[in-house]
């Protein structure tokens, strides 16, 4: 039928199929995995130890530092764990930790949400190596979702294959 259909806008201007979308093909058991370009925070700097003197300091430089991206910092009180978990919860594809050792050493560990790699980096090569991990992770997720896709897509030549097909394989006919 030519019924249309209302489709509700989320806050970030997509659809709720979108979103619903997204997160079927890209969460996890620990929550959202959202692609870097759709992301509403791309990175979220964690200070560890943010009560020494310096570490906010040097957290909220470095949030200025990559202001490129959409960027915030966790200057909350919970503990570095907790600040983590939520991350991932949330999906916020690139995570930044930085503590009092790694300013001592000019580094700061940079954390990707899909794979859960841990890159330890210079501060002076902090903003490039950030775009190269967000470019990295926006194509390889991209990558897995059409490999998922397509390892999912059955074609069927009859009504009886079709049917076949639908009940016995989860994905597209």
């Amino acid at each position: 039928n030519n019924k249309l259909q209302h489709v509700h806008q989320t806050s970030w201007g997509m659809s709720t199929r979108i979103v619903g979308a997204i997160i079927m093909v890209h969460g996890d058991d620990s929550g959202l995995v959202l692609p870097p370009r759709i992301a509403p925070t791309q990175i979220m700097i964690i200070p560890i130890n943010q009560n020494k003197e310096g570490v906010l300091d040097k957290a909220y430089e470095l949030k200025n530092k990559l202001s490129s991206f959409k960027v915030k910092v966790d200057d909350s009180d919970k503990s570095p764990g907790w600040k983590f978990s939520e991350q991932e919860m949330r999906g916020v594809p690139i995570r930044i930790e930085i503590g009092p050792k790694d300013i001592e050493a000019n580094q700061a560990v940079i954390v990707r949400r899909d794979t859960r790699e841990k890159i330890v980096v210079s501060l002076d090569d902090i903003v490039a190596k950030a775009g190269e991990i967000r470019d990295t992770m926006q194509n390889d997720m991209l990558e897995r979702a059409r490999a998922h896709r397509d390892s999912h897509t059955y074609t069927a030549t009859s009504m009886e294959e079709f049917e076949k097909l639908v009940a016995e394989k989860p994905g597209f006919v």
